[in-house]
């Protein structure tokens, strides 16, 4: 049962918002950075949503790894592809821009596919592919990220948590929404265990000796400074799938780097020769189809649907009290939350009102009372 106090979305949002044009995002742009950071939280995936806020965007702003102004060059573009330069600025912003263009491509020629280079953070990768399915299309995208991961058989961080995510129309009240990274877990939930002061399960990070940790501020530390790595999924070695992981998470920081030729493995990690923060230089890349080029939208969302009730519907385990298909846990969220608002840990309201405070913002939060 949530025990932790909830702030309003409406207040969430204008909150969010207001600090990042008080750290100088252009106010469009900053309603956009704000809307998939509490996507996130709609969704009850905390490790992308408001507890990033101050680390992931606010931080690197303040220490120059990330520019507030997002300034977006088209590099190349055919008509059904785009190649565009983020020059260093907000990773949400070039992706929602993206987004936009390739969608209408797609309505012209059915097919689209963009690569950004030169970016950062573009936070959950869902609310991209997401863009496509509200518009009636399947919508695809990766991004390669900060090196974090050891390939099979290493245990030298050498890739990124690398998503690779889908989200495809349904006749039903929700998509299939595919979101997750190629890794057993990401930073960002290894950020929540630590700040809710909770262990990190074994078997999912492993040091330079190739040891299993389970102290999740230690593994945080350890991470930022290469002395140990996350897993892919399927864990170490080949014998539960481990290599199947790798090999996912390498495709993704192929189609991230090479599409647009830009920066890859080591060279993400954010930091110079002499260890000083430098600007991360991500690349994501997005694919659009539209199912009306095909067989019909119509006949899409329905076979699509049949395929998720068929699979909900199966025998169940043992003790299972349901199956799910995917993107329907991210659905029941936000029935729970959609009238309470975003749940808070103690440790973002503080963060929060030392926010509020530092940017002089007029609002007091319902846990203050």
């Amino acid at each position: 049962m949530e025990t932790r106090p909830y702030v309003p979305w409406e207040l969430m949002s204008r909150f969010m918002t207001d600090v990042l044009k008080a750290y100088g995002v252009p106010e469009e742009d900053a309603v956009i950075c704000t809307d998939v950071l509490l996507e996130s939280d709609r969704r009850g995936i905390e490790s992308h949503g408001c507890n990033r806020f101050k680390p992931i965007y606010l931080d690197r702003i303040k220490n120059g790894t990330l520019l507030p102004v997002t300034r977006t060059e088209i590099v190349k573009e055919t008509p059904t592809t785009v190649v565009m330069d983020a020059h260093n600025g907000m990773g949400m912003v070039a992706s929602y821009r993206m987004m936009e263009r390739l969608i209408e491509k797609a309505r012209t020629y059915g097919m689209a596919g963009g690569t950004v280079f030169n970016s950062t953070h573009y936070g959950i990768a869902g609310y991209w592919t997401t863009m496509a399915e509200k518009a009636g299309m399947i919508g695809i995208t990766g991004t390669n990220a900060r090196p974090s991961v050891a390939p099979t058989f290493g245990v030298e961080p050498m890739m990124g948590t690398n998503p690779l995510t889908f989200t495809m129309p349904t006749d039903e009240a929700f998509p299939f929404n595919f979101d997750c990274a190629t890794s057993i877990v990401q930073n960002g939930k290894i950020e929540y265990y630590a700040r809710s002061d909770r262990p990190t399960p074994p078997g999912l990070v492993v040091n330079r000796e190739g040891e299993t940790m389970t102290d999740s501020a230690r593994i945080l530390k350890d991470l930022r400074a290469g002395k140990c790595s996350l897993l892919p999924l399927g864990g170490m070695g080949e014998e539960t799938g481990g290599h199947k992981g790798y090999g996912l998470t390498a495709v993704v920081e192929i189609l991230s780097a090479a599409l647009a030729g830009g920066p890859f493995l080591r060279d993400l990690n954010g930091k110079d020769a002499e260890g000083n923060p430098q600007m991360y230089r991500l690349g994501h890349f997005f694919f659009v189809i539209n199912p009306e080029c095909f067989m019909g939208l119509d006949t899409f969302r329905h076979t699509a649907g049949e395929i998720c009730r068929e699979l909900r519907g199966s025998q169940k385990a043992p003790g299972a009290e349901r199956i799910y298909t995917a993107g329907e846990k991210e659905y029941l969220a936000w029935q729970e939350r959609k009238d309470k608002g975003v749940p808070v840990s103690d440790a973002i309201q503080k963060e929060f009102v030392a926010l509020r405070d530092e940017c002089g913002l007029d609002l007091r939060f319902p846990f203050e009372d």
